[in-house]
């Protein structure tokens, strides 16, 4: 596995030149220019523009979508692409990460450090990643993580624990920047995982390259009572493909991404699909949430919007789109594990440090406990997702493990966070501190499917 370990913003995403620019572009471009002049000072308007340049910005892809790059066809047709291959199991129960992972853990954790947590208030106030934070995620190598080596990656086997640890440590700095930063990476991981060898000569390349696409996985849908397994979202067939309706919500960067996995029922069976973002009769909204703001959560609507025949990812029979989602807890699982770890990190020299009445907080046994309670909370969802994520990885059943592990990040997650805002007073309510942030996160994972997977 070889990695970039540099933590400075590299030049890798293409800047579109004024040539290109949409009548959005046209008017951002205005506005922004305006906003330069000492006019909106003297007039008093420099808070209504820079709102107008915020609102057109989040909200002008109301019934547009990213102008599609063109993704050169390549590849044979019902050829199975290539599989990275299952890790190698000893036999023995142990969670020591290999060189290579321990290698990886310490890079992410030190880009989570010095560029994730730094912004990510501001992230978390626009709901957007700044794009310096994208730009440094490109040059450790997170969108190629789970791509093949053979198809230009760093995986040389299923690499299930290694996202896990990664998405863990992500978290720690930011959960919603964390998204941000894996959501493309998660679309690749699933076309090496499943893809065709036409679909992975197809889209892999611009993910191995210098201009990496944003790319998302739709599968939540804004619906009461949604089950995941059972999407509203539809596809009929038809003589050419397919043609899919339906909405989808909490897609991470939607507005800016050119291409989507898309999850849709056809014939009884769940499926996923591949639809490039410049198809006719889709389009993106924004869509914020209480949590996990700054992964820039949009709304994706898909009215008459044709697929051809070669779009269905992986098999049509439920099985991997079953498989996608256990992925995808799996990968909140450990987002729920890194964020309730920061919790822990944040609250345990607070208390300490914290006076009432002439003592440290943590001198009274209501506090300890508490503190003492997150701690074993969280290593039990520490090991739960990690037993799952070393099944997965080594290609064996790990249902069961990733149900347990879903269903203990979901409940004890949510009281971490609960607890570190109370444990915090007064402070833990307001943003001057970052738990009141982390409650809100943690509140995401037992809502949210899809978006990420490992």
């Amino acid at each position: 596995m070889s990695l970039i370990p540099s933590l400075k913003p590299g030049g890798r995403h293409g800047v579109p030149s004024s040539e290109s620019r949409d009548p959005i572009g046209y008017l951002v471009a205005g506005l922004n220019k305006l906003a330069q002049s000492d006019l909106l000072d003297r007039v008093g308007l420099r808070k209504p523009a820079e709102q107008a340049v915020f609102t057109v910005t989040r909200d002008g892809f109301k019934t547009l979508t990213t102008a599609s790059r063109t993704f050169a066809r390549a590849g044979s047709k019902g050829t199975a692409g290539t599989r990275p291959s299952a890790a190698p199991r000893t036999g023995v129960f142990d969670l020591t990460p290999s060189e290579d992972e321990q290698m990886l853990v310490d890079v992410v954790t030190e880009y989570a450090e010095e560029v994730v947590r730094p912004a990510a208030v501001e992230a978390d106030e626009t709901c957007e990643a700044p794009e310096s934070v994208l730009k440094a995620s490109l040059e450790i190598g997170l969108p190629i993580l789970g791509v093949p080596e053979a198809l230009g990656g760093i995986s040389e086997e299923r690499s299930a624990m290694a996202g896990t640890l990664v998405a863990e440590a992500l978290a720690k700095g930011d959960m919603g920047l964390a998204v941000a930063t894996l959501a493309s990476g998660s679309v690749a991981t699933a076309l090496g995982l499943w893809g065709t060898d036409a679909q992975q000569q197809t889209y892999l390349p611009a993910f191995t390259g210098d201009d990496v696409p944003a790319a998302a996985l739709a599968l939540v849908e804004p619906t009461v009572l949604f089950d995941v397994l059972n999407p509203a979202t539809t596809a009929r067939r038809t003589a050419d493909g397919f043609v899919l309706d339906g909405v989808k919500s909490a897609v991470a960067r939607g507005d800016k991404a050119e291409l989507f996995v898309v999850g849709a029922e056809l014939e009884g069976k769940p499926v996923l699909f591949l639809v490039e973002s410049g198809v006719a009769g889709l389009s993106v909204e924004g869509d914020p949430s209480m949590g996990v703001r700054a992964a820039g959560l949009t709304r994706l609507t898909l009215d008459g919007v044709t697929v051809p025949a070669d779009a269905v990812l992986g098999e049509s029979d439920g099985s991997t789109y079953t498989e996608a989602v256990r992925l995808s807890r799996l990968a909140w699982c450990a987002l729920a594990v890194g964020t309730a770890q920061a919790v822990l990190d944040y609250v345990t020299p607070y208390v300490k440090e914290r006076e009432a009445f002439g003592e440290p907080i943590a001198h009274r046994q209501s506090v300890a406990f508490m503190v003492a309670n997150i701690a074993i909370e969280l290593q039990a969802m520490r090991l739960l997702t990690y037993k799952a994520a070393s099944r997965a990885a080594a290609g064996k059943d790990f249902s069961r493990e990733v149900a347990l592990a879903r269903k203990a990040c979901t409940d004890k997650g949510m009281q971490i966070g609960l607890d570190g805002v109370q444990l915090l007073g007064g402070h833990g309510y307001v943003k001057e501190h970052p738990v009141e942030r982390w409650y809100r996160d943690l509140r995401a994972i037992g809502i949210m499917e899809g978006t990420v997977l490992v």
